[in-house]
């Protein structure tokens, strides 16, 4: 399966994930049971490799393969 995103539509992705990044370091600094913080930490290292990946990419080269 291919996705196309324009320039628009990538943009506004960007500003969404990043914009859920800030909220996940918030709930790791709040969170209190280790088990939980370790979760959020890994979707925040998730999210952050995805923010990093778009980054670098020109509209039209995001590709999604069903894992």
């Amino acid at each position: 399966m291919e996705l196309t995103l324009s320039s628009a539509e990538r943009g506004l992705l960007m500003e969404v994930l990043e914009e859920r990044h800030r909220e996940l370091l918030q709930e790791i600094s709040r969170a209190k049971h280790y088990e939980f913080q370790s979760a959020l930490k890994n979707k925040e290292k998730l999210l952050e490799s995805m923010v990093n990946k778009l980054k670098v990419m020109q509209p039209g080269e995001l590709t999604l393969c069903s894992a």
